[in-house]
């Protein structure tokens, strides 16, 4: 980019000033920065030299003599959505990538590379890892990315989209590897945004900006499965009998409230009983229960018991023997 009539060169350590008036170190740019969309070497591009020019010359020539049929060779054009990275004799050609549209191409002397620019999104193969709680689980991701810069994107590596995915499983085996088995499991997203993070400073270099990262899944081996299992149904059943022990001791507590509350009121523990009766006769039991109150049985006990409940005997006659048999026969 442009500040001041100087152009700034990106650069891993920091940023270099390029002055076209300048001589000498301050003049030229370290070998593989970035300028106007432009790849500088060791210095600035070479000129093509007087074989190259005439090449392109007659090239020229060329595409003039046989107009207009060299306009089906010599016009060409890419989608919105893509770019054109165009070499002439080999070098690239001042103004970066052409398009969307039309652009124009020398026959016999440019080449062309139609770089995309959509996102693009590829799921990484499920990688073996060894957390850091010595567990081995199988993990695999989806990554999103796009190409930002299609110059870069071509002169700085083979193929982008091919490193891209190694660097990904690479990535993944790595992140995963400082993290414990509980941390892979409950902080999914952190370790996707450090994964995130990751790839797009490495990409950077490449032209691709990487948008999103996402751990799909983890699988574990059977065994620990069945002991998370284990140790989770324990867990759950030592909380259901605390909460059975506290239940207990509330109702406990309820029921000794409410009988202090029915001893104050004989009448009461009638409702109760007609409580109780429609309780049963809502769940069609064949069962038929006539709670009889005690008061009423009192009348009839009274002869054969006293106030205190004993049975009344004559002195010296036996209990079993029958009328008119002699005492102690």
């Amino acid at each position: 980019m442009a500040a001041n009539g100087k152009n700034l060169v990106a650069m891993e350590g920091g940023k270099t000033e390029l002055d076209g008036s300048a001589k000498g170190p301050r003049a030229r740019a370290p070998p593989g920065s970035i300028v106007n969309d432009q790849v500088i070497g060791a210095g600035e591009p070479e000129p093509l030299g007087l074989c190259g020019y005439v090449l392109v010359l007659l090239a020229y020539v060329m595409a003039i003599a046989t107009f207009p049929i060299s306009l089906c060779f010599c016009i060409k054009v890419v989608q919105e959505y893509e770019r054109a990275v165009i070499f002439r004799l080999g070098q690239l050609v001042p103004g970066g990538a052409k398009g969307p549209g039309i652009f124009f191409s020398l026959p016999c002397t440019d080449t062309y590379r139609k770089v995309d620019l959509r996102t693009v999104s590829f799921d990484v193969p499920p990688q073996e890892i060894l957390s850091k709680d010595s567990v081995t689980v199988a993990v695999d991701a989806v990554v999103y990315y796009r190409v930002q810069n299609a110059t870069i994107s071509v002169t700085n590596v083979e193929n982008a989209q091919r490193s891209t995915r190694l660097l990904a499983a690479t990535t993944l085996r790595n992140v995963l590897g400082t993290k414990t088995l509980g941390e892979i499991l409950t902080e999914r997203e952190n370790i996707s945004h450090q994964m995130q993070t990751a790839l797009d400073d490495a990409t950077d270099a490449w032209g691709v900006k990487v948008e999103r990262v996402e751990v799909k899944d983890v699988r574990l081996p059977v065994q620990l499965q069945r002991a998370m299992a284990a140790e989770a149904e324990a867990t759950r059943e030592a909380r259901a009998k605390v909460i059975a022990a506290e239940g207990e001791k509330n109702a406990s507590r309820a029921l000794k409230e409410a009988s202090e509350v029915i001893s104050e009121s004989p009448a009461a523990l009638q409702l109760r009983y007609l409580q109780t009766l429609n309780a049963i006769s809502a769940e069609k039991n064949s069962t038929i229960i006539f709670p009889l109150p005690v008061d009423l049985l009192r009348g009839i006990l009274t002869p054969a018991y006293g106030p205190s409940g004993a049975v009344h005997m004559n002195v010296g006659q036996n209990p079993g023997s029958q009328a008119g048999t002699p005492p102690g026969v």
